[in-house]
C-alpha cells in the first residue's frame, strides 16, 4: 500500500466546450488510472472539471473509475488555464494523489507544466508507457526520444504527485461496463474567474481531430507546396476525415505543426483508413501511423518504403490521382 500521505491514481478528463463529450483520450486516461491502481492495490479516481457533465461522471464510472471528483461550474463549461488550474491546484493540495495523469494533448500541454510548478513536482511528458516499481512506489514512464530512435524511461523520484502527460492512442480504452459501480463526488472550490471570456459561438459544423479521425488524409514532400493540402482538405472533408502531414511537410512550411503525424513530438493516429500521399513512408512518420487499420499509399516511386508498408500502393502522380478520387466521390453522391 502506498503511504498515507499520499494515495491512489488520478485521472484528469477532457470534455468538449460547453457541456460537451469526453474526449477520446479521456477514456484513455481511465483505463491507465485503473492498470496502475489495480497494480497497486490503489483506487482509481478521476477528475471531472465542467458545467452541467453528470453525465460524463457516469460514463467514467462505466470505463474503469472507483470514485469521480466532479467540480461543476458555470466558469468551468469553457476552457480556461487560469480557473482549471485554480481548482485543480486546491483539490491535488486537499486530496493529495500519488499519481496524477494528463493528456498529452493541446490542452494537457498547456495544463500539466504550470500545475507541475504550482506543486512543486516533476512532470514527464508525453508518455506512450507507464509502469510503477512497487519497491519504491515510482512511477516509470517511458517517452520517445531523438526522433523515436531512443525510448526514455523517466521517474520522479522526490516531488508528489508523480505528474505524466499520456500520448493520446497509447492506452487502449476499457469497453463500457453497465454493472461497474462507483461514486460521484461534487467538489466545490474557490472560483476564479478567467481573464478570456467566450462571448459568442458560431455555427461551425465540428471536425474530427487528427487523433480522433476514423479518416486520415496525409501529405508529404511530394504534394509540391501548401497548395498541394488544398486538395488533402477537400478529400479529408468528402470522407468525414482529418488531414495530416509528414515532417518534411511541416518543416517546409507548408501545412502546420499540428496536422503531423510521427514520432518524437508528432502525433500518433489509429484511423480506420490512412491515405499517404506523396508521402515517402521514413520510419518516423510510420510509427504514427502504424496503428492504423487499412493504409493506402498514392506515390510516383514504387520502391518508397511507404509502399511495402501499404495496404494498397498506387503508382501515380498525387496530383491527378487525388482530384479523381475527390471526382468520383462528388459524382457517387449525386448518384
Amino acid at each position: 500500500m502506498a503511504s498515507e500521505e499520499y494515495m491512489n491514481v488520478w485521472a484528469i478528463a477532457e470534455v468538449g466546450q460547453g457541456a460537451g463529450e469526453l474526449s477520446p483520450v479521456s477514456l484513455e486516461l481511465v483505463a491507465a488510472a485503473r492498470q496502475l491502481a489495480d497494480r497497486m492495490g490503489e483506487r482509481a479516481v478521476v477528475v471531472l472539471l465542467g458545467h452541467q457533465v453528470e453525465d460524463q461522471a457516469q460514463e467514467l464510472i462505466r470505463r474503469g473509475a472507483d470514485l469521480v471528483y466532479l467540480v461543476d461550474d458555470l466558469t468551468l463549461a469553457d476552457y480556461s488555464t487560469e480557473s482549471c488550474l485554480a481548482s485543480l491546484t486546491a483539490l491535488v493540495e486537499a486530496k493529495r494523489p500519488l499519481v496524477l495523469l494528463l493528456g498529452d494533448t493541446e490542452r494537457g500541454q498547456d495544463l500539466a507544466p504550470r500545475l507541475a510548478q504550482r506543486l512543486g513536482t516533476g512532470l514527464i511528458s508525453g508518455c506512450t508507457r507507464l509502469e510503477m516499481d512497487l519497491t519504491e512506489w515510482l512511477l516509470l514512464g517511458t517517452s520517445p526520444a531523438y526522433d523515436d530512435r531512443l525510448m526514455v524511461t523517466s521517474s520522479i523520484p522526490r516531488g508528489r504527485p508523480q505528474m505524466v502527460t499520456l500520448r493520446p492512442g497509447a492506452i487502449e480504452p476499457f469497453s463500457p461496463d453497465d454493472w461497474r459501480t462507483g461514486s460521484v463526488e461534487k467538489v466545490s472550490v474557490d472560483k476564479v474567474e478567467p481573464v478570456v471570456k467566450v462571448v459568442e459561438r458560431g455555427l461551425e459544423v465540428p471536425r474530427p481531430t487528427l487523433e480522433e479521425a476514423r479518416v486520415v488524409v496525409a501529405g508529404g514532400r511530394g504534394m509540391g507546396g501548401p497548395e498541394g493540402f488544398e486538395m488533402l482538405r477537400e478529400l479529408a472533408e468528402l470522407l468525414d476525415g482529418a488531414v495530416g502531414a509528414s515532417r518534411g511537410a511541416v518543416d517546409e512550411g507548408w501545412i502546420e505543426e499540428e496536422h503531423w503525424v510521427g514520432g518524437a513530438g508528432g502525433k500518433t493516429v489509429k484511423p480506420d483508413l490512412y491515405i499517404a500521399c506523396g508521402i515517402s513512408g521514413a520510419i518516423q512518420h510510420y510509427l504514427g501511423l502504424k496503428e492504423s487499420k487499412y493504409i493506402v499509399a498514392i506515390n510516383t516511386d514504387e520502391r518508397a518504403p511507404i509502399m511495402d508498408l501499404a495496404d494498397v500502393g498506387i503508382v501515380g502522380d498525387v496530383h491527378e490521382v487525388v482530384p479523381a478520387l475527390i471526382q468520383e466521390l462528388k459524382a457517387g453522391r449525386k448518384g
